[in-house]
């Protein structure tokens, strides 16, 4: 994956192999779930038809404050499919979160002798540290998130926790799948298709310029997705699947999962001083 930040002229080439040749970042292409979304549904019960409170989630993670964060990223391509997966805090009400991702080896089995990657996710920036790749280990890469043809909805291996839930603002087309159960949490299925202008539009200052660059990175502006939502309206899980317009290597299909619990746990995010932030070229590491 190869990503750039554009920093007063000058300009950081982030370059990341996630094994078997396969990039999750800005040159993938996706794939949709099984089965097509029908009309919108209220739930039995509920006074909410179904899109409207799929929207409203991610209000409902700002009022929750704060959460504890697993993420999965999933790339597949001929019938090879690796995953990436991450753990960590994030809190809504600063837009600031801290994950702890392990990449897979080539076999595709996790932190095969791969360092893990401490992301600080930061409204309109990613940073990372042990980058590796010629990035010295005390040091963090940064990257202006608005600048990604992605808006950093996949390119750091993992979706900010934020970005995910406002990406569902464009919510449409949303079936009621009914009750489940989810880490013993009682939860509402909910399964459609989301605008990416339209959530651009409706989002946060905070996310709103990261889903408008995203806009532009995708085959389609349309993103399926499967999200689950507790009795408080916040999202618990939340599946999306994502098509790029520019695919390498071609057919391939980039799953992104973010799961939410432990609201309100207390979640510390500093971010990296100005001097600690590596301005070098970063080596793109052979395939």
């Amino acid at each position: 994956m190869v990503v750039q930040d554009r920093r007063g002229g000058g300009t950081v080439a982030v370059a990341m192999a996630w094994g078997t040749g396969l990039a999750v970042g800005l040159l993938t292409s996706g794939c949709s779930p099984d089965g097509a979304a029908a009309d919108d549904q209220e739930p039995a019960g509920r006074a909410a038809p179904a899109a409207a409170e799929v929207r409203d989630s991610a209000d409902a993670l700002v009022r929750a404050g704060s959460a504890a964060v697993r993420t999965s990223m999933e790339t597949a391509s001929g019938g090879t499919r690796v995953a990436i997966r991450g753990t960590g805090g994030y809190d809504f009400a600063t837009s600031t979160g801290r994950l702890r991702v392990v990449l897979p080896d080539p076999a595709g089995r996790p932190s095969g002798g791969h360092q893990p990657i401490t992301e600080i996710l930061a409204p309109g920036a990613l940073f990372m540290k042990n980058r590796g790749a010629g990035v010295p280990a005390d040091k963090w890469v940064r990257v202006a998130t608005a600048s990604l043809a992605d808006g950093n909805l996949v390119t750091g291996g993992a979706t900010d926790p934020l970005a995910a839930a406002e990406l569902l603002r464009g919510a449409r087309e949303v079936t009621y799948q009914g009750e489940e159960w989810l880490d013993g949490v009682r939860v509402r299925h909910y399964r459609g298709t989301t605008d990416i202008g339209a959530a651009a539009a409706a989002a946060s200052p905070r996310t709103a310029p990261a889903l408008a660059a995203a806009g532009d990175g995708f085959t389609t502006g349309e993103v399926p997705f499967d999200a689950y939502l507790d009795e408080a309206g916040r999202l618990r899980k939340v599946r999306q699947w994502f098509r790029f317009a520019n695919g390498a290597p071609k057919g391939a299909s980039v799953t992104s999962t973010t799961e939410l619990s432990g609201f309100g746990t207390k979640v510390a995010v500093q971010l990296p001083d100005e001097r600690d932030i590596y301005a070098g070229k970063i080596a793109s590491p052979t395939p």
